[in-house]
């Protein structure tokens, strides 16, 4: 059996569709042997890498509900000047969500990558506390609060490594990366983005060049971006539509997973 090396990119909303993609590998049978993951794919690896399936990391968000949802991640930060969110409410949940709270817990070895804001350069947890790695692999800048551990100022890793294959490439037979860093179009005559849309997309543009320079360098076995069409990053209220839009990638992605195995 090929040893599977599954790495979930980052994308904020859109990420929700990496749980599309997971029940297509509970559908095939297939087990990752290793997990990265960066942001939202890191919140996502944290749950299937600690046991929860497709269809219950599904349940789990139909559970939450929009109030609930929102609540979640929209925790103002009044009192800071670093963001406008805190960040606590998805720490809170994710603590009592994920059975797991180490790295040493969890059923498939996952590895989480924020930034080290100061030094510009890539930090990958493997050990120690779960959830403290996931919350500064998703502190996107301005949006959420950075984490301070260790002497270190840490930020999304989606900064450094969007779509981080590329860290477990090595260990495996063959690698599969899940690209939701979606797509972007502009209304008919209003083709100048907002200020908030400007930092954000920008934000985004970058992300991207940095996957494409690594597809070029060293390209995953298997790559999959589903279009995801304007969702904003904080569109988690539309996890019915995002899940429902990325079908026909899921139907093409088993296919093309039978075949390579």
């Amino acid at each position: 059996m090929k040893k599977i090396g599954l790495a979930l990119g980052s994308g904020g909303a859109k990420g929700l569709s990496h749980i599309a993609f997971l029940q297509a590998l509970d559908e095939l049978g297939v087990r990752p042997s290793i997990i990265a993951g960066t942001s939202i794919g890191a919140v996502i690896g944290g749950f299937y890498a600690a046991g929860v399936s497709g269809l219950e990391l599904e349940q789990l968000v139909k559970d939450l509900g929009l109030l609930d949802l929102s609540k979640l991640v929209l925790d103002f930060s009044l009192l800071s000047n670093s963001a406008i969110y805190k960040g606590k409410g998805v720490e809170e949940f994710l603590s009592r969500q994920i059975s797991a709270q180490t790295f040493e817990e969890v059923e498939i070895p996952l590895r989480v990558v924020a930034t080290d804001f100061w030094k510009r350069k890539e930090v990958i947890f493997t050990r120690g506390n779960l959830v403290t790695a996931i919350r500064a692999s998703m502190a996107m800048p301005a949006l959420f609060e950075p984490v301070q551990l260790s002497g270190m100022v840490l930020i999304d890793g989606g900064a450094v490594n969007p779509l981080p294959y590329d860290i477990i490439q090595e260990e495996c037979d063959l690698t599969i990366a899940i690209d939701v860093s979606g797509e972007k179009t502009y209304a008919p005559g209003d083709p100048v983005p907002n200020m908030v849309e400007s930092i954000l997309s920008t934000f985004q543009i970058m992300q991207a060049s940095i996957v494409e320079a690594k597809k070029r360098l060293s390209p995953p076995s298997i790559y999959v971006k589903p279009a995801l069409t304007n969702i904003r990053v904080l569109d988690f209220y539309r996890y019915k539509e995002i899940l429902a839009g990325v079908r026909e990638e899921v139907q093409a992605f088993k296919d093309k997973l039978r075949k390579v195995l």
